[in-house]
């Protein structure tokens, strides 16, 4: 029996592709880039080919071209602060665009790091996930046009009120590197005015006085714009803001199966490190959604004192009861799970498995 040599299946992979005339499926890796692109492509189940740099019109241009000589035309990038438009003018090219975590791609760990080299990794890894291995890309979920712009107030309040607690510290240093005692809140209109400062120092507040009261008012429209979203008949203590907060940080409920991805996407589940016998478990993954879980955080303590029958706040009282003999440390642990519980809990009333009520929870 003649056997094959190398050289022989080399000609035979070049006269496969030859005879498809171009049409086999197409796998794009790419590494995202304000200006450009950087796109390594698979044909079939060949080799990549070495990477090409496009700038962003140049590169829509030649997908298009591509899809239309292709049977099917895959890509992928990793998730960035471009944001998710590139997805979208893929989609509308019928283009198969995935969105994937950020991640280490030196597999083979040569600490060795360039824009080709990360293209080709995920290229190699959707060839993979297409051909049917779920586990080798790490999805994100794209959000719709729609959820983007609706959670993108609530990110700006926060913005705002992150910049003036910045600017308000930086009044308060001044005093204190001076030997005045500071004034909590003095850009306020009644506090600046009664400060008892030099007028040197006076002056110098000023000059972001006026920009602490524009923060403010800014802050208090759009707190009311999202309370007045916010569903009737909340249960007791859930807040009109921190439920709006939630369920746009969410999006949509009922793409979660079961309670353990709810779970694991607040990033409150605790991290593991078990080998053999051993079994070690560490701090919280924070995996997930950071703004969704200080919203569940700060909900769980308000819980403790508004909703006393609440199921996961009678299980946890001894620990977060007021007065409770307990260490902060515990308290901390107590508070995750309380949260981590919660929403588990929300995800079930909003998808219509249970009543609030049926929970402890009382409006």
């Amino acid at each position: 029996m003649h056997s094959i040599n190398n050289t022989e299946l080399s000609s035979l992979e070049e006269t496969r592709c030859q005879f498809n005339g171009g049409n086999a499926d197409i796998k794009l890796g790419i590494d995202v880039h304000q200006d450009f692109y950087v796109v390594v492509m698979q044909e079939g189940g060949g080799n990549p080919k070495p990477p090409q740099r496009f700038h962003k019109e140049a590169f829509v241009h030649w997908a298009a071209k591509l899809k239309s000589r292709a049977t099917e035309v895959y890509a992928v990038y990793e998730a960035c602060g471009f944001g998710f438009a590139l997805q979208r003018q893929l989609s509308a090219l019928s283009i198969q665009c995935y969105v994937v975590c950020p991640q280490k791609l030196d597999e083979h760990n040569k600490r060795v790091k360039t824009d080709g080299l990360d293209a080709k990794a995920l290229c190699l890894r959707l060839d993979r996930f297409v051909q049917g291995n779920r586990w080798a890309l790490a999805l994100v979920r794209v959000p719709s046009e729609e959820e983007e712009r609706s959670r993108a107030i609530h990110r700006q309040r926060e913005q705002l009120v992150k910049g003036r607690k910045q600017l308000e510290a930086h009044g308060r240093s001044l005093m204190v590197n001076h030997g005045i005692e500071p004034v909590k809140s003095w850009w306020k209109q009644g506090n600046f005015g009664a400060l008892q400062v030099p007028k040197w120092m006076k002056e110098l507040l000023g000059n972001s006085q006026p920009i602490l009261l524009a923060l403010q008012e800014k802050i208090g429209a759009l707190t009311l714009q999202l309370q007045a979203a916010a569903a009737p008949e909340q249960p007791r203590g859930l807040g009109q803001m921190t439920s709006v907060i939630i369920d746009r940080e969410i999006g949509d409920w009922n793409r979660f199966n079961n309670r353990r991805q709810i779970a694991s996407y607040t990033g409150l589940c605790p991290g593991e490190y078990s080998s053999g016998n051993s079994r070690l478990q560490s701090c919280v993954t924070k995996h997930g959604n950071p703004r969704l879980r200080a919203a569940l955080v700060e909900l769980a303590w308000r819980l403790v004192r508004f909703q006393p029958s609440y199921k996961p706040v009678l299980k946890w009282r001894a620990i977060l009861a007021k007065g409770a003999l307990a260490t902060g440390a515990a308290r901390k642990k107590a508070i995750v799970a309380v949260a981590r519980q919660l929403a588990v809990d929300l995800w079930r009333i909003k998808t219509g498995r249970l009543r609030a009520e049926e929970l402890g929870l009382i409006s």
